[in-house]
């Protein structure tokens, strides 16, 4: 064999692939395990408007393990969207030592029940604010419905002028709408679209027109609605 020029060469060629190889993997082992490159720079962007500081560095102190390498990416990401408001997380290393969080949030479109909120995409989360939301309300599973039909009667709405506080989806899937002036629509579970629009085509000549404002509007009747409002006899159905 030692005298086989070839068969020399090839063992040569195997050994120094071999070192080669071992080397490599001896330099990223070293590099990966050894404390060097560590993560110095957490970089957070997108339109953050709730997620605080002090909010990404706790999740930086609790959560993150590793330096550029080895930190777990997944876990990061997942970490970051269970803050409140956090709706997505997008995460990539950029070398030499810097992590980048891009961060969507939710855009909250009203109070979901008394304890969350819902987004126009229809997802519901737990999140604190103080400002003056419509309140919507469904069985659980249901918000994605809800937030659709809510903006569809709003958009109904537009040409009297009215805005929806309040709307609820009962058990039965029966519809109720309290609008800013303080009046409520009972829609019943059939026609939706119909019977507010007859309501709206019909408000400026009757409920516009009444000398109190009214209360109560049951739109539940095949051909027009009944009215409840002060001083007028109530002769509609009993809800």
């Amino acid at each position: 064999m030692w005298d086989d020029a070839s068969a020399l060469r090839m063992s040569a060629n195997l050994l120094f692939g071999l070192a080669a190889a071992l080397a490599l993997y001896g330099a990223v082992h070293y590099s990966i395990h050894l404390p060097i490159l560590p993560l110095r720079d957490i970089q957070v962007t997108g339109d953050v408007a709730h997620v605080t500081h002090e909010q990404v560095e706790a999740v930086v102190t609790r959560e993150l393990r590793g330096n550029f390498f080895t930190v777990d990416l997944a876990h990061a990401r997942a970490a970051f969207e269970k803050l409140p408001w956090v709706r997505k997380v997008n995460v990539r290393r950029q070398w030499p030592d810097r992590l980048e969080f891009s961060v969507e949030e939710h855009s909250p479109l009203a109070r979901w029940g008394s304890t969350a909120l819902v987004s126009a995409q229809g997802e519901v989360f737990e999140a604190a604010i103080n400002a003056t939301l419509p309140v919507l309300q469904g069985p659980e599973g249901t918000a994605p419905e809800v937030v659709s039909r809510f903006q569809a009667f709003e958009l109904a709405l537009e040409p009297v002028g009215k805005h929806i506080v309040h709307m609820t989806l009962s058990a039965r899937r029966a519809w109720v709408l309290k609008l800013d002036d303080g009046m409520v629509l009972e829609l019943g579970r059939d026609n939706l679209d119909s019977r507010l629009g007859g309501f709206v085509a019909a408000y400026e000549r009757t409920v516009a027109r009444m000398p109190q404002p009214s209360t109560y509007i049951d739109l539940r009747y095949t051909n027009g609605f009944a009215v409840r409002s002060p001083g007028l006899k109530w002769t509609g159905k009993n809800i």
